[in-house]
């Protein structure tokens, strides 16, 4: 049998050396009417490269933690952390200073790059991390190197990419610690090279250097890596503008940069679609929205459906597999309810993924049989860093296991219920609660909903129905019960409706059960 002689890949950088020579003068970045091509990219993230090099002595390995808005810069210090062998530690720019400095010190952090403000964040890391090498900021501060200084005085510097293995790692992705801690998740530049053909083939398939994505979701997470993916194609990237989310900006941009596809997350293609502005901006040019993160409900799913046209593209996944699980391509959601439409499905297998259902015991399940969804494939990742305990857990016979429960059908549909963690017990009798939540969004005056267990003295734990009503529409615990009532098993059903005007959601805009519970703890309501 013949030995492979080497493991070395492509690195992730080398993308951005080809785009700028042969695309040299299209655009790379447009970001509050500047635009950045190509060549002028290339140029700006080798004077970083070289400047983290020679001021920091950043090399291959070393880790730069980043917790910054999206920005030109954002996507600078991710292509200059490729180009250096470096790995890219990306933070959730709302997190805290204590948060930032447990992920400094997880991750060993060589170097902080963070924009001016976050002048509490800075002093954290520097208290966690004595061995850091500096701080520099986006922006001018009185606590770090200025960003822009450094790049200035090494306009012109030349830095070519350095040789990467396959399990040589380039990006370490923080969990949302739905559990306990964030847990550093390693990935490689093998792993990720193949999740970028993979993705092109799957979600965006047909993008080339002519086409451009509205970058709406922070780059730290699901955003990042679809702006890695379509660099293989040259596509530009069109930033938000600074602040929070307004769907009017997204559908000017849409209509002055023809955007044909952006990535976000199911409430905030919900407010898009729910604002007067698709109906006063073109957006024909739109050819992929994807989403991902959580389940679209099917009222949701319908109204995209009928302001934007058959462009939704849904994918599964987790951070620990590059969001790469499962697709449900545009020809496969339908506006009518029939059984081609698969209702409530999340896809099938990705290319190059293989999914089963399993017991706790790690044996492969029928199809509609209920356990836990496990993955292989080339987009697992290394596992978690330094922390066995996860690995082992998380590990088996192979398989990666998501956490997530769910079945297949015949056709190898996956149908998610829930996460494990979500799950609650009442009367002896297990409860995952998403299955209630998508029957109920049904209710036209109900916008949101997250049921949770709590503890009830007579069946050990009962679900609560936390709800936000349709602005101006009046629900009370009645109506909903008896809309429910012949539509799920009665020990499914919530046993008692709490009512609040707004619900919590994470940095990513998502909806988890954690911080839902946190904000009624916080607020007296448990």
């Amino acid at each position: 049998m013949m030995e492979r002689c080497s493991d070395r890949v492509a690195s992730l950088a080398h993308f951005l050396t080809r785009n700028a020579a042969r695309w040299p003068e299209r655009p790379a970045i447009v970001w509050e009417n500047k635009t950045w091509s190509w060549a002028a990219l290339n140029k700006r993230v080798s004077a970083l490269a070289r400047a983290l090099q020679s001021e920091f002595q950043v090399g291959k390995g070393d880790r730069l933690l980043v917790q910054a808005q999206n920005s030109n810069q954002m996507i600078e210090i991710m292509l200059a952390a490729f180009r250096l062998g470096a790995v890219w530690v990306p933070c959730n720019f709302r997190q805290a200073p204590g948060e930032t400095a447990y992920a400094a010190e997880k991750s060993k952090a060589r170097i902080f790059l963070c924009d001016a403000e976050f002048v509490a964040q800075g002093e954290a890391v520097r208290a966690s991390c004595p061995e850091l090498a500096g701080v520099i900021t986006i922006g001018e501060s009185t606590f770090g190197t200025s960003y822009e200084a450094l790049v200035d005085s090494h306009s012109g510097a030349e830095c070519s990419n350095a040789p990467v293995d396959h399990n040589d790692p380039c990006w370490l992705f923080f969990t949302s610690g739905s559990t306990g801690r964030p847990k550093a998740v390693v990935l490689t530049h093998g792993q990720i090279g193949f999740v970028t053909v993979n993705y092109m083939a799957d979600l965006l398939p047909g993008t080339t250097e002519l086409d451009a994505s509205l970058v709406i979701a922070p780059l730290s997470h699901g955003a990042g890596l679809q702006l890695i993916a379509q660099l293989v194609t040259g596509a530009a990237h069109v930033l938000m503008p600074d602040g929070s989310f307004k769907p009017q900006a997204a559908f000017e941009l849409i209509e002055k940069h023809k955007v044909s596809n952006m990535f976000t997350v199911p409430t905030i293609v919900k407010r898009l679609v729910e604002d007067p502005a698709v109906d006063r901006f073109d957006h024909s040019s739109l050819r992929h929205v994807i989403y991902a993160g959580a389940p679209m409900y099917r009222e949701d799913q319908k109204r995209a459906l009928e302001k934007l046209g058959h462009v939704l593209v849904q994918y599964y996944g987790l951070g620990e597999v590059t969001g790469n699980i499962t697709v449900l391509r545009p020809q496969d959601h339908f506006l009518e309810d029939s059984p081609q439409a698969r209702i409530g499905t999340c896809g099938t297998e990705r290319t190059g993924i293989e999914v089963s259902i399993q017991d706790d015991e790690g044996n492969i399940l029928a199809p509609h049989q209920t356990g836990e969804v496990c993955v292989i494939g080339s987009a697992v990742c290394a596992g978690y860093l330094e922390d066995e305990g996860a690995n082992a857990k998380s590990f088996r016979n192979g398989w990666f296991r998501t956490g997530d429960i769910g079945h297949m059908d015949e056709q190898r549909y996956l149908y998610l219920t829930g996460r494990a963690s979500d799950m609650y017990i009442s009367g002896g009798s297990n409860v995952y609660p998403r299955e209630v939540e998508e029957v109920l969004l049904a209710h036209p005056d109900l916008s949101e909903v997250a049921i949770l267990g709590v503890p009830d003295p007579q069946w050990g734990e009962v679900g609560l129905a936390v709800c936000v009503a349709e602005d101006g529409a009046k629900l009370d615990e009645g109506s909903l019960a008896a809309f429910l009532d012949g539509k799920v098993a009665r020990y499914k059903m919530p046993a008692r409706y709490l009512f609040i005007q707004e619900m919590p959601k994470s940095a990513y805009g998502k909806i988890t059960k954690k911080i839902v519970r946190e904000h009624l703890a916080e607020q007296g309501l448990l």
